[in-house]
């Protein structure tokens, strides 16, 4: 073989290296960052969640006087969601799933994230006003506190 012949395929084995070193190169910089993003998304689908929760905390108690109590407060929420006139008719604009969820009442209480933990809710009617707590186990994300009126409705990520 002469020096020219193997010059060339060097050149070839060499470039088709560079080519592929480049692609990992550029997977490794971008999946990570692909990674943060699904992630930042998922963060925003489940606080948006807790949120319409809320949302329908404050109608149950605007329409009924009080929160639902502690033990199957959420399922009687749902129920609520499900049979209250005013709010089933527009429950499609006032509960607005992000993409890719689409709007079902009985999911309302579950987290979008797998394993779909469901919120945990909490009232201390002990005190005046009364107050809850909504908490997301997966995440540690709470809206309203138990001692604290000030919090009343609060989320705690602002």
């Amino acid at each position: 073989m002469d020096l020219t012949t193997r010059n060339n395929i060097l050149t070839i084995v060499l470039g088709i290296l560079i080519i592929a070193l480049s692609y990992f190169l550029y997977r490794s910089i971008v999946d990570p960052y692909q990674q943060v993003l699904e992630e930042e998304e998922m963060v925003e689908r489940e606080r948006h969640r807790m949120l319409m929760v809320r949302d329908a905390l404050v109608q149950y108690r605007n329409r009924r006087g009080n929160f639902p109590p502690s033990d199957g407060g959420l399922d009687s929420l749902v129920q609520f969601v499900k049979t209250n006139e005013f709010i089933s008719e527009r429950a499609d604009s006032l509960f607005a799933f992000r993409p890719p969820s689409v709007y079902n009442p009985d999911s309302l209480i579950f987290s979008p994230r797998p394993p779909h933990n469901r919120f945990e809710y909490t009232l201390n009617d002990t005190i005046r006003p009364p107050l809850y707590l909504l908490e997301n186990p997966g995440t540690g994300d709470v809206i309203g506190d138990l001692e604290r009126t000030t919090l009343l409705n609060a989320p705690s990520w602002n």
